[in-house]
């Protein structure tokens, strides 16, 4: 009986080692993380509707400006380089999308 007990316990010991591992572990990112929140010259202006969002983006930087969309929950849109003055607008489209944020990049 007693080498039923010590197996037993070694079982257990080694079930909560792996399962520590498994909550431990590290998650990949799937994309880079962008930058920091685009200054307030960039005007950014969100739109919703029930099958996704828009946002028009404006510079009003007076000087050339790389910004993406930051969605949570779906992918950024891409990296967008606006010239002072010059206006994009960024479509997403899903169910899960949310717009988080506008971000330099």
């Amino acid at each position: 009986m007693r080498i039923g007990r010590k197996i037993a316990a070694c079982t257990v010991a080694a079930a909560a080692a792996t399962v520590g591992l498994a909550v431990t572990a590290p998650t990949a990112s799937a994309a880079p993380a962008a930058g920091g929140t685009a200054p307030a010259c960039i005007g950014r202006y969100v739109d919703g509707d029930p099958d996704g969002f828009t946002v028009l983006l404006e510079n009003n930087c007076g000087k050339t400006m790389r910004v993406q969309v930051v969605v949570a929950y779906a992918p950024d849109s891409s990296c967008y380089t606006l010239s002072a003055g010059a206006s994009k607008l960024y479509t997403y489209r899903g169910i899960t999308g949310v717009y988080d944020r506008t971000a330099v990049c």
